[in-house]
């Protein structure tokens, strides 16, 4: 009668057991080695970000658009290489990309047609003429750049029967000049002002963009002064080129522009006009005549057969071709001005 306590007991303890034993497996379930008692990992949280597609409406703006943008843009250039950009033309697959692109960069009143695209999709733009201070103009059909000597410039490019030649020129439409980027100095302000727009499209890479247009200004003002020295104290100080590209440039370094032709290429000169561009090269003692890549060095070649000048390239870089001095925007600008410092001479 006393031992089924004893075996209650021994029972009692054998099932606790048992219960401790299955309690110390659900704790420990790494123990067991199996795969189904393993917790799963975190997941990432990180998110990949689309660059930003950006078309460009020519080269310069491109090159800028490039570096400031860095690996967060896809830069498309919508006038293709080795074309004239002033008389570009849209196929129907650049309007589409217009219209489909997160920003197009452009310079509103130098291509009607990408203009016209950019007001018909409402794309997101950015106009650089907003930035580059674009207060240079020229009087259509002569080729002569009256804005020197304008409010900023700090030089005197007087000249003597400039008042008569201005007067002769009063009754003709006065075009902007659109060619600010051979001044490096409005480079940089439309490169600073272009990081800001990047960063409101993409407010968390904003430092990223910054630190690029940075590296970009800090190029373009070294840029600026070798060409401010290289120079300096060049013999001749006029400048005749195939067109009036150089306002812009000539203005920050203290040259004379005489362009042979008007604001655009496609603008023929007069006979009229070539007469009075080599009485002034014989006049000055011009020694070279300068052309450019993009279209023919016809018009530089006759006046210089005209007075004896002789000829060199001075590309107003508004495309790149396989003749072009250089593979880029800084390469091609210090070709300019190896070229110039041999014609203008400089020592």
């Amino acid at each position: 009668m006393f031992r089924r306590p004893a075996l209650t007991f021994i029972s009692s303890i054998a099932v606790a057991g048992l219960v401790l034993a299955g309690c110390g497996s659900e704790e420990s379930p790494s123990s067991s080695g199996t795969a189904e008692t393993s917790a799963p990992p975190p997941e990432s949280t990180a998110v990949e970000i689309e660059p930003l597609t950006i078309q460009a409406s020519f080269y310069p703006l491109a090159w800028m658009a490039e570096r400031v943008g860095g690996d967060l843009v896809e830069v498309t250039n919508l006038s293709p290489p080795g074309s004239e950009p002033h008389d570009l033309e849209l196929t129907p697959q650049s309007v589409a990309a217009i219209a489909d692109a997160d920003l197009v960069v452009f310079l509103s009143g130098f291509q009607p047609s990408v203009d016209d695209a950019i007001e018909t999709a409402g794309t997101t733009s950015f106009d650089a003429a907003e930035f580059a201070d674009l207060n240079r103009t020229l009087a259509e059909g002569d080729g002569h750049d009256h804005s020197h000597g304008a409010e900023g410039d700090g030089h005197d490019h007087s000249h003597e029967g400039e008042e008569d030649h201005k007067a002769e020129g009063d009754d003709k439409k006065a075009e902007t000049d659109p060619h600010f980027w051979l001044d490096p100095t409005r480079l940089i302000t439309v490169a600073d002002a272009f990081a800001d727009t990047l960063a409101e499209q993409q407010p968390a890479q904003a430092d990223e963009f910054r630190a690029n247009a940075d590296e970009v200004i800090d190029q373009l003002k070294e840029l600026d002064r070798e060409v401010e020295e290289g120079l300096a104290e060049c013999t001749s100080r006029d400048l005749v080129t195939s067109h009036a590209a150089f306002g812009y440039f000539a203005a920050r370094y203290d040259f004379e522009p005489i362009g042979i032709a008007g604001l655009t290429t496609s603008e023929e000169p007069s006979a009229g006009r070539l007469a009075e561009v080599a009485d002034f090269v014989r006049d000055n003692g011009v020694t070279t005549i300068y052309f450019e890549t993009l279209v023919s060095p016809a018009i530089a070649e006759t006046i210089a057969a005209e007075t004896g000048a002789s000829t060199d390239v001075l590309d107003p870089l508004e495309g790149l071709t396989d003749e072009s001095q250089g593979s880029d925007y800084l390469e091609v600008m210090r070709a300019n001005l190896a070229n110039l410092r041999a014609g203008q001479p400089c020592p």
